[in-house]
């Protein structure tokens, strides 16, 4: 493993800086952002002030890069540990769910969405990898990364440069992700409900559920959610304008946040979205058994056919995604952090 420890603030420096807490108004010293590249194992580790927050993981478990597990300041991981590190009583269905990724459901007729490890050899020509290709940089506490969408005939339709910014203020770790998507070809972006930052989160966090469930994905597979155990269940979603619960699936938002309780203390992750994204405000494919995404690109099926997108690119065009995720614990964080975080994130 090699170590390249950079400092938020300043790469060579150590002194402490004063700054002020974006997200909670206190003043904080600014922590310090590392990055550990294990290239034997395919994945780079973030670390703020030497304990983990998170990993880009692109080994190949999963067909696309992910960033794995995703960790609060005090030491609890809000995302599922299945498939990789399952954890007694959590649910093991969808095995495309894993950590915090982008990703779409119909990109020139291609299912990128859905793939993952349990598809059938014969059935994996439906399917789209993104392929992990080189770490940019690592800088100032920003990775920088490039892939590749690709079809499974190999042809390469989309070329990914990602910045992850990360830093800390107070008891909130902060992630900015930015995407570019440029076009190698014609690319065709159909309304889909599968799609696209998302992330799968951890059996605490889910919504308190009394009755099983089928979802079906984009080509028809049924996928059966148990009912489970609700003890220590007490997810709950909370958006921008107001909505909460189940109420908040198919809406559009500038935000989302889901709140609940791990070790007694109150854990919060939240989605900002941001205006010069396409579809902004998106809509929130937000589901009570811990799916937590955000899909600007699927809106004829959240609007029931009152709105469409079916978004192109034409060869060498570029769009850009941006969305800032907080992941917060030891108290509520309050709509008007978050606000005042969605305005520092969109300025």
């Amino acid at each position: 493993m090699i170590l390249i420890v950079l400092s938020m603030s300043c790469k060579e420096k150590k002194e402490t800086v004063e700054s002020e807490n974006a997200v909670e108004g206190e003043l904080t010293q600014s922590p310090r952002v590392t990055f550990a590249d294990d290239t034997a194992n395919r994945k780079v580790d973030i670390k703020i002030d030497g304990e983990l927050f998170t990993s880009y993981v692109y080994d190949g478990q999963t067909p696309k890069p992910i960033l794995y597990p995703i960790v609060t300041k005090s030491g609890k991981t809000v995302t599922r540990g299945f498939p990789f590190a399952p954890r007694p009583h959590e649910r093991v269905d969808h095995p495309h769910h894993a950590g915090l990724w982008l990703n779409y459901g119909d990109v020139n007729g291609l299912d990128f969405w859905n793939n993952s490890y349990a598809i059938p050899t014969e059935e994996k020509h439906k399917y789209g990898t993104i392929y992990h290709q080189e770490i940019l940089g690592m800088d100032e506490g920003v990775l920088t990364i490039k892939a590749i969408w690709r079809s499974p005939d190999n042809i390469d339709l989309i070329e990914e440069t990602t910045q992850f910014a990360f830093r800390q203020e107070g008891s909130t770790r902060i992630i900015d992700r930015t995407a570019t998507l440029r076009a190698l070809q014609d690319v065709s972006m159909k309304d889909n409900k599968e799609g696209m930052l998302g992330m799968r989160m951890t059996r605490e966090l889910e919504l308190p559920s009394d009755k099983p469930a089928e979802y079906t994905d984009a080509e028809g597979n049924v996928t059966k959610v148990k009912v489970l155990n609700n003890e220590g269940i007490n997810g709950n979603y909370y958006a921008s304008d107001g909505l909460t619960g189940a109420d908040v699936w198919g809406t559009r938002n500038r935000w989302v946040k889901l709140e609940g309780t791990m070790e007694a203390d109150t854990i919060s992750v939240t989605i900002i979205d941001h205006e010069k994204n396409v579809g902004y405000p998106t809509y929130w494919h937000a589901r009570g058994y811990g799916l937590f995404a955000a899909n600007p690109l699927g809106q004829s099926v959240f609007s029931e056919g009152k709105e469409a997108l079916n978004f192109k690119l034409a060869e060498g065009e570029s769009t850009v995604f941006r969305y800032r995720i907080l992941v917060h614990d030891g108290s509520e964080l309050s709509k008007e952090a978050i606000d005042k975080s969605f305005t520092e994130f969109n300025q």
